[in-house]
């Protein structure tokens, strides 16, 4: 058991950051600012990416540990540099995968009215995150011996996990000189899902120095949920399999992926509003949706109390009496297997910002596109974001710092403090030579230097053709 745990903590050094993209939000210059804001002020005849090119993102990183914790080479016993990591983690430390790839992307000024804007396309999306089981960690680790009294919780076991394909299409206008808003509609196909959260009930040990054993063992309250969706139909997959099974397997993703899938809708809804010539306020609200679960689906239920008197903790059982125990356990806590259909929403996202611009070009400069309208070269801001996750909302603020160089080159600076740092420093460089845009962008830059301490790295790139 203290393997397996040692290695869970040592994943835990590859986990991932939720889906905050502070360098690309309100960087109006790249389409791809209206999937994270549909109401922001673009100045685009035309868009179109390219296929499957136009955006790869993904973030890794940690919240509470690294894998330097764990490895480095300072003389220390590795049991010792276990124990302090396990101390140091908490049940509000999480892992989250969050990756996306576009695969179409494009967009069109109405020729009726040039202060509308069209835009859609189809991306995947694999979204997951895992709350470190904190109390059943340390009961693994360390037993139960120096925790007498002490309830181990079961809601500590909490997490969800996705892939999905969405397909949207938006809508953006400019209200007026100081107003755009926008919207954008999403159509969602769930490929697999995952989710266990609000589970409810303790384990505890109990002195009883006057009964027939010294210890009692209580189970109580348990309410334990595990939901899935399209996992079942999969499950023979595993192991050694034959080119038949595996392109069954394929053919089933794929049929997901082309609206076979659960299916769900959203909204996008945002806004830019200038406060005058060179101040102005953006906010957005992404994927205020939800999924309804109703193919390939099923959902493990354990929910009773149970005690049990003799043993130190039910995970060192061996032989016989552990099996006795395992089926006594059972039925008293049995397990349910349910066909039920369920909605999930997803995980809702905010975002913010208020930005000055500065420093007009006097049109020695260049540095527009054309087309594009006058404006200012700097510009400067704070950009706020939030996403709802399982147990409580994920949070971040950054500073911003906005160059154009050149009608080719443009640049941002950001400095973000979130969960995982106080120190994330991010830069994004655009460049658009003829009609060809290629883009990329970093975070956490400073941890570059050595990835066996990073708490965090994240890139994103892609290639647009802009007219």
């Amino acid at each position: 058991m203290r393997a397996i745990l040692f290695l869970c903590i040592s994943l835990w050094s590859f986990s991932f950051f939720c889906q905050n993209k502070e360098v690309l939000y309100d960087f109006t210059d790249l389409p791809q600012s209206l999937m994270l804001n549909p109401g922001a002020e673009i100045n685009f005849k035309f868009h179109t990416g390219v296929p499957f090119l136009s955006q790869i993102h993904i973030n890794a990183g940690l919240r509470g540990a690294s894998i330097y914790d764990i490895f480095a080479d300072d003389g220390r016993d590795i049991n010792e540099k276990i124990e302090i990591t396990l101390n140091n983690l908490t049940s509000n430390d999480y892992l989250t995968v969050t990756q996306q790839l576009e695969l179409v992307n494009f967009g069109w000024r109405s020729k009726r009215n040039d202060r509308i804007y069209f835009s859609g396309g189809i991306y995947q999306e694999l979204d997951a995150i895992g709350y470190f089981p904190k109390d059943f960690a340390v009961l693994a680790y360390q037993g139960n011996q120096d925790f007498l009294n002490q309830p181990f919780r079961f809601s500590d076991v909490s997490g969800s996990g996705e892939l999905l394909m969405v397909y949207h299409f938006g809508y953006n206008k400019r209200v007026n000189k100081k107003l755009t808003f926008g919207a954008r509609a999403k159509l969602y196909s769930s490929l697999l899902h995952i989710r266990s959260a609000r589970n409810k009930g303790v384990f505890t040990t109990i002195e009883t120095p006057q009964g027939s054993n010294f210890y009692q063992h209580v189970i109580s309250n348990a309410d334990v949920t595990i939901r899935t969706s399209g996992i079942q139909s999969l499950r023979e997959i595993e192991g050694e399999t034959t080119s038949e099974e595996v392109k069954e397997a394929v053919n089933k993703l794929i049929g997901r992926a082309l609206l076979g899938g659960n299916l769900g809708v959203g909204l996008d809804i945002g806004f830019t509003h200038k406060i005058d010539d060179q101040l102005s306020v953006t906010g957005s609200v992404n994927d205020l949706g939800l999924i309804y679960y109703t193919k390939d689906v099923e959902t493990y239920r354990a929910q009773g109390n149970y005690v049990f008197e003799g043993f130190e903790t039910p995970i060192q059982f061996s032989g016989e009496e552990a099996q006795d125990f395992l089926d006594e356990l059972e039925e008293a806590i049995p397990l349910d297997t349910l066909s039920n259909s369920y909605i999930v929403a997803r995980p809702l996202k905010i975002n913010g910002s208020f930005k000055y611009s500065f420093n007009p070009d006097d049109g020695s400069c260049n540095c527009f596109l054309e087309g594009e309208r006058l404006r200012y070269l700097d510009a400067v801001g704070i950009q706020l974001f939030s996403q709802f996750r399982p147990k409580r909302p994920q949070y971040a603020a950054s500073l911003f710092y906005h160059k154009k160089w050149l009608s080719f080159l443009r640049t941002k600076f950001t400095y973000t403090i979130d969960d995982y740092s106080f120190y994330n420093f991010g830069f994004l460089l655009s460049t658009h030579i003829d009609k060809i845009n290629f883009y990329i962008s970093a975070n956490n830059l400073l941890e570059y230097t050595n990835l066996a301490k990073a708490r965090g790295a994240s890139l994103q790139f892609g290639f647009n053709v802009i007219m």
